[in-house]
């Protein structure tokens, strides 16, 4: 029964991955964070239907991520909470500056 489920489960999210990068985004609006010069490279950010987003760098616009909701979610949750902190600190498991 788990292993129904896992399958399932499996097929779902390879659905939901191929509805997303069969989306047109030609012409979606790219957003990147406030301060960046145009010159610079930047990730940028497009909002896509039902919550989806879609990522790519300025340097290689060609090249974009696509992620579900669920999926951005957990990323910028993860994000506040220090998971991808390049220093080590206490909210991501590394040890505080004495």
């Amino acid at each position: 029964m788990a292993e129904a489920k896992d399958q399932e489960l499996k097929a779902r999210k390879e659905r939901e991955r191929d509805e997303l990068y069969a989306l047109d985004i030609s012409g979606v609006e790219w957003t990147c964070a406030p301060g960046a010069e145009e010159h610079e490279e930047r990730v940028e950010i497009a909002q896509l239907p039902g919550g989806a987003v879609a990522m790519r760098s300025s340097l290689d616009p060609d090249t974009v991520l696509r992620y579900t909701e669920a999926e951005w979610r957990a990323f910028v949750l993860g994000a506040r909470d220090g998971e991808f902190d390049l220093e080590p600190s206490p909210r991501n498991g590394g040890v505080a500056a004495e």
